[in-house]
């Protein structure tokens, strides 16, 4: 196939506009490693696209293709996108960003490989997560969605502090604020809005516990997962996130799983990798969001299962695989590994597991 890649934040989505350093390090770093491992199965044309100010080491025969300010950048992607067979997007959910992408591939009759506009519309949406997640028996935090005009601080109160101010569509940390009382919400509500525009936002219980996330990969209808990850985050007003460890060895890591599972049937049309993050309390796992989409896990992740040794271990051909309805067999952990947000990887001793499950 003639595949597609494109990275919203370092590829240029924004070219032309002010990027926080942080979101385009974190951007290049999954859209490098994807890339190596797509060129890495030897047997698709991979072309992506680049924002000039964030240069992009590709393997040979990568086509590279500058989105540059301006209308043309518009057009230039729709031509890309005409010219392939497949697309793979990684894109913010804020404003719809990534729905919106995937809609303009739907309308062209090309493949995505990832979840269709519809399905990442209902995962992305943390405002009917919660009622989505309580119809398949998913722990979820107590969740509350004031209307405009509403009384924030009484919605507070019905929540409880501590809690967390986020948009209700999002990705990642940005925006998202800890509030452990009113004068911390005021502060809390001011930065949300200003970080999210058009974005309305929620009110979630804060759950004290370990920060987790499971790797997945879906075939429309069924999941299965690859690794249960340490997320490394900071709760402040914003949160930040600076990477993790792949994979984590927890004695609830086996409820994260079954968790996320049970997410995936509660979201149905999800394909391909997807991300779903949590906090691992001391008797359950408790589901916080999905990302529909590649996660910076994915630069733990591919390391742990072995990297490119032909196809196995290959994260991407085991997404493209997935894609097309073939889930692969759970793979052992084949090492510990820690990431950054900006893809630094330091291997550590090698890990002897069970897969995750059957």
């Amino acid at each position: 196939m003639r595949i597609l890649v494109h990275e919203f934040v370092s590829g240029g989505g924004l070219a032309g506009r002010d990027v926080p350093a942080s979101l385009a390090r974190e951007g290049l770093a999954m859209l490098t490693a994807l890339i190596a491992d797509l060129a890495a199965i030897h047997r698709h044309q991979i072309v992506t696209t680049v924002d000039p100010r964030f240069p992009l080491p590709t393997p040979p025969g990568v086509e590279v293709v500058t989105l540059s300010p301006g209308s043309g950048s518009r057009a230039t992607l729709d031509a890309l996108i005409a010219s392939a067979d497949a697309v793979w997007l990684v894109a913010p959910e804020t404003d719809r960003c990534l729905e919106r992408l995937a809609a303009r591939v739907e309308r062209r009759g090309r493949t995505l490989l990832g979840s269709g506009a519809m399905a990442i519309r209902r995962a992305s949406d943390k405002a009917r997560l919660p009622r989505r997640l309580a119809r398949h028996g998913v722990p979820h935090p107590k969740t509350r969605v004031p209307r405009p005009g509403a009384d924030w601080g009484r919605a507070a109160r019905e929540v409880g502090y501590p809690l967390v101010v986020k948009p209700a569509r999002g990705a990642g940390c940005n925006g998202v604020c800890l509030a452990r009382s009113v004068r911390e919400l005021r502060d809390a509500l001011d930065i949300a809005r200003r970080a999210n525009g058009r974005e309305s936002l929620l009110l979630q219980r804060y759950v004290t516990g370990t920060a987790a996330s499971v790797s997945l990969l879906a075939d429309g209808r069924r999941a299965v997962a690859l690794t249960v990850n340490a997320q490394s985050v900071r709760a402040s007003t914003p949160f930040s996130y600076r990477g993790g460890k792949t994979p984590l060895d927890h004695p609830l890591a086996g409820k994260a799983v079954e968790a996320a599972l049970r997410t995936c049937q509660a979201l149905p049309g999800l394909r391909g990798y997807i991300g779903v993050d949590l906090v691992l309390t001391e008797s359950e796992a408790v589901v916080i969001e999905v990302n529909p989409r590649l996660t910076t896990a994915y630069l733990g992740v591919r390391s742990a299962l072995g990297g490119n040794i032909g196809n196995i271990g290959n994260v991407a051909a085991m997404a493209l695989a997935a894609c097309a309805g073939a889930l692969p067999e759970p793979l052992p952990a084949r090492r510990s590994v820690r990431f950054t947000a900006a893809g630094l990887i330091h291997s550590m001793a090698p890990y002897s597991s069970l897969p995750l499950c059957p």
